[in-house]
């Protein structure tokens, strides 16, 4: 269910009595009337019927939060399950509806519980005075306030004109973990049933009366010009309105989106030579490969300490990461209305503030002039934090003078869209006269992000440099000395944070490597690991590690995929592991076969994970598929006192397990992606 912040208060006003609290323990209605401004992210809202109502802050990708905040909330509000409703909130001055980070759950944990359990205690006062009673003596449970010793009990929405009219109370105790009955139970979607029967609308399925449909037609690069189109042969397409020249691009305005699209097409678009200096990938991976043996900016330096032995030895390697489209099943899409002083977007985002600045920068409006409806999104995971979709539809919609959905195909995608940037990674290890591992160096030569460019004054920051050099920076083990740096290096083409952001292309080389450094050192990969994950068992790099909890998960898949057993000819066995922010700890074993042709077949995929406290299990798992590998999913106890996410984790340690385990299988290094059948050769 969408709706506006305006649509939103509005209905709320008109429907009688109910008790609607903010996160920060502001109350938003008394009764039917507004009572005080409007300041929280979220609402939750109980109304006569019973029915409660969750306005959700963060943006569903496919990762369940929606799910998972609603179970937060039922918790401790001792909701009845089946009456609860969500709808999806709107950006006001001053809101932060951003998702990424994989920062949903994290940052919604306590303040959503504390609101929650906030309504309860109103509930159970308002109650109290009801019956006559000590309010100790009653308690919530399925959507109810009960009277123990009586039996007596009342509907939350028999409650919620009484309740509406009390103080909020400020901090209210929490429930203790112990005491969960919803949070750590494996839940259903909320919303599943919705999804797999085509009900749920994403921004692809939006509609509004008069709405037409755009494709746009883009310059291959910046500053290129048209130097042929035909453009009466698109205006002849059945069913297209009108061709349209915009600082982005040749736009296409029709009946449907298969006219628009037909009518491009027939466009016919023939641009001008690009000059001689344009962007060639092969020439930046030189230029990155260069830059990986330079200083850089020093990251981590941590100097041996006296009696470390002398470097006897070294070894060093060098790993190269491609660049990454992201390339989600729902393509960029937006729906825009712009009038004169005002514009309406429907739009699958994950920076909606970020999107609405920028479009108001674009059309002359103040920013809470343009009102963002944040739809459901088929895949985001950061190429959603980027906005270029929405401005370009707001553009059209201003030149159609009429409401217009913007769709970008496949191809577009792939050639416009903001790519994970390539890397490439300089390490080296050395070895004291008796073998034991004293030195460790990671050299990342990469590209800022360009969809959010640094302010001049950042680009200096040690923050930042360790920000864009996430597993490198903060390894985890305990080499004597470690040095660690990050060399830039421009980049023209467009880039942003692919999921999991930096850490991918750090953690493969990282963990590709150590797995060299413990060959060199004629040990086993994973009991290598746990040996140099001994020492302090809580570090400060930029992040904080736990290096027990690390050592905890190795252990854990160590027992359960039988490591250390025997394994055919052909196949092999590959470890790897990570402390995401030091909040998530993975640890993969991946079998792997390669058949005679070079084939790499992955045949069993064994992770334990340590995220904090788990809200639904269902959502640490992994969807399976009949092309897809075994794969187990164990969840390892924490004593983690808060949940952290699981969207981003999972994936930096996945393609060095796999790597690690095509060595065991070829005797052949992989440092390079993607794995293809001429690593083998030679």
């Amino acid at each position: 269910m969408l709706t506006s912040r305006r649509k939103f208060l509005k209905t709320a006003a008109l429907s009688g009595a109910s008790l609607v609290i903010g996160f920060n323990g502001v109350r938003l209605l008394h009764g039917a009337k507004t009572s005080a401004p409007f300041k929280p992210n979220a609402w939750i809202r109980i109304d006569a019927d019973g029915i409660v109502t969750l306005t959700i802050g963060k943006s569903e990708m496919g990762q369940g939060v929606r799910t998972s905040l609603a179970m937060l909330l039922a918790e401790e509000l001792e909701a009845d399950w089946t009456h609860i409703k969500l709808v999806q909130a709107s950006p006001w001055p001053g809101s932060d509806l951003g998702t990424g980070g994989s920062d949903s759950i994290r940052s919604s944990w306590k303040p959503l519980r504390q609101a929650g359990a906030a309504a309860r205690q109103m509930l159970a006062t308002a109650a109290a005075a009801q019956w006559k009673v000590d309010r100790s003596s009653c308690t919530a449970s399925h959507g109810a306030i009960i009277h123990s010793p009586s039996g007596r009990s009342l509907n939350y929405g028999e409650l919620v004109g009484d309740a509406a009219k009390l103080p909020v109370p400020q901090d209210p105790p929490l429930k203790d973990k112990r005491n969960f009955k919803i949070i750590g139970q494996r839940t259903s979607r909320i919303d599943g049933h919705d999804i797999v029967t085509g009900k749920a609308r994403y921004g692809i399925d939006v509609k509004i009366p008069g709405m037409l449909h755009a494709s746009l037609e883009r310059p291959p690069w910046d500053g290129a010009k048209v130097k042929r189109m035909q453009e009466d042969a698109a205006r002849a397409v059945r069913g297209v309105r009108s061709v349209i020249k915009l600082s982005r691009g040749i736009a296409v305005v029709a009946d449907s989106t298969w006219s628009a699209i037909k009518g491009r097409t027939a466009l016919a678009a023939e641009w001008n030579d690009p000059p001689k200096d344009t962007f060639d990938s092969e020439t930046h991976a030189r230029r990155l490969e260069t830059a990986s043996r330079e200083t850089g900016f020093i990251t981590r330096s941590e100097k041996a300490p006296a009696g470390t032995g002398d470097i006897t030895k070294t070894i060093e390697a060098t790993y190269h990461y491609p660049f990454y489209a992201h390339a989600p099943v729902e393509t960029m899409n937006c729906v825009a209305d712009v009038r004169e002083d005002h514009c309406t977007l429907w739009v699958p985002t994950q920076a909606p503030e970020r999107l609405q600045n920028r479009v108001g920068e674009l059309l002359g409006i103040p920013a809470d002039k343009v009102e963002v409806n944040i739809t459901l999104i088929g895949g985001g995971f950061g190429r959603r934090l980027g906005f270029d979709y929405a401005v370009e539809a707001a553009e059209i919609s201003r030149a159609a003078k009429a409401p217009v959905q913007l769709l970008w195909s496949r191809a577009d995608d792939m050639k416009h869209g903001h790519f994970q940037a390539a890397s490439v990674h300089y390490l080296s290890a050395g070895f004291d006269a008796q073998g034991q591992p004293v030195a460790w160096k990671h050299t990342k030569a990469g590209s800022f992000h360009n969809i959010s460019p640094l302010d001049p004054k950042e680009a200096h920051d040690a923050a930042w440099y360790q920000d864009w050099s996430w597993g490198a920076y903060d390894v985890p083990y305990a080499f004597p000395e470690i040095q660690t740096a990050y060399v830039t290096v421009d980049l023209p083409v467009k880039h942003g944070p692919w999921r999991a952001v930096f850490a991918p292309s750090s953690v493969f080389a990282r963990e590709a490597f150590f797995d060299e450094v413990a060959q060199a050192r004629g040990a086993d990969p994973l009991a290598f690991r746990l040996e140099m994950l001994k020492g302090a068992d809580v570090i400060k790099v930029g992040s904080t590690v736990d290096r027990r909890r690390l050592r905890r998960v190795l252990e854990v898949v160590r027992d359960k995929s039988g490591w250390g057993a025997p394994i055919a000819k052909g196949h092999g066995r590959g470890v790897a592991c990570n402390a995401y922010f030091g909040h998530t700890y993975i640890a993969y074993v991946v079998d792997v076969a390669v058949d005679p042709g070079n084939n790499v077949r992955v045949e069993q995929v064994v992770a334990a994970v340590d995220c904090g406290l788990v809200v639904n299990p269902i959502g640490v798992g992994v969807a399976r598929m009949h092309d897809t590998p075994t794969i187990e999913v164990h969840i390892v106890p924490s004593d983690g006192p808060e949940p952290f996410g699981m969207g981003e984790p999972p994936v930096p340690p996945i393609v060095p397990a796999i790597v690690n385990a095509v060595f065991a299988a070829t005797g052949k290094r992989v440092r390079s992606l993607p794995i293809r059948p001429e690593h083998f050769r030679g």
